[in-house]
């Protein structure tokens, strides 16, 4: 079974920091793809940052330079170091992952920006 887990999320202060992984398991075949997206209330999910084979990277404009994404191929596992935090980056983090023509979600974790 086909598994994408979230963890790392919470809240924290403006400025502070979070890292959020996502573990992939019971995936037969090469991740070429995996992602972060967010969701924030009343708003349409949107790309976060991705991170594809052989390591590259791309990220949304709003977090350039404050969010970084990286992956332990042998662990199946994504990381989202983000810095800089600020309360627009409230959301419901999720994870994506992508192998062959298939693609799957995680369940979300909340990252929560307040003073």
């Amino acid at each position: 079974q086909v598994q994408l887990v979230e963890s790392g999320g919470g809240l924290v202060q403006p400025g502070g920091s979070l890292r959020l992984s996502c573990v992939a398991s019971g995936i037969t075949g090469r991740i070429y793809y995996m992602g972060w997206y967010r969701q924030a209330p009343g708003k349409q999910r949107e790309l976060v940052a991705i991170i594809i084979s052989g390591g590259s990277t791309n990220y949304a404009d709003s977090v350039k330079g404050r969010f970084t994404i990286s992956r332990d191929n042998a662990k199946n596992t994504v990381y989202l170091q983000m810095n800089s935090l600020k309360p627009e980056d409230t959301a419901v983090y999720y994870c994506n992952a992508r192998w062959g023509s298939i693609e799957d979600w995680g369940q979300g974790t909340q990252v929560t920006v307040s003073s």
